[in-house]
């Protein structure tokens, strides 16, 4: 897989700079350089032609569009990667605390209705098990 983004990159490359010396070539734009500007425009398909040809080998890959937002700001795309992994810890340690306050709801619950009901829990110890989760 890393060679065929590889080969993508290689291609990129290759069409950017291709698109700068154009870009140069026009902004100081003299009759005779058409011949130039010619190749270029033709090297400039040839090379959209390569990065379709490599776009469908790549079409299992979904990008996020969050991702090219952050691109589109300026930002780097791999901050995108780490505030998705911190807002994931967050909320695991968000789920954590609520699991952990249930467990221990449950555990006193089960101690308060044993004091009340002592037959009743009992019987619900012996289908659930002895041992309140502590």
């Amino acid at each position: 897989m890393a060679e065929k983004f590889d080969n993508l990159e290689e291609h990129l490359e290759k069409f950017i700079e291709n698109i700068r010396q154009m870009g140069i070539i026009v902004s100081d734009f003299q009759p005779s350089s058409q011949t130039g500007l010619n190749q270029k425009l033709n090297y400039m398909i040839t090379g959209l032609q390569d990065i379709e040809k490599c776009r469908q080998q790549l079409h299992e890959i979904n990008v996020p569009l969050e991702a090219f937002e952050y691109i589109d700001q300026g930002r780097n795309p791999q901050l995108y990667t780490k505030e998705c992994l911190e807002r994931a810890l967050a909320k695991n340690e968000q789920v954590k605390g609520k699991i952990d306050t249930m467990t221990k709801f449950k555990s006193l619950l089960i101690s308060e209705l044993g004091k009340v009901f002592p037959e009743e829990m009992t019987k619900y110890k012996a289908i659930h098990g002895d041992d309140p989760p502590s």
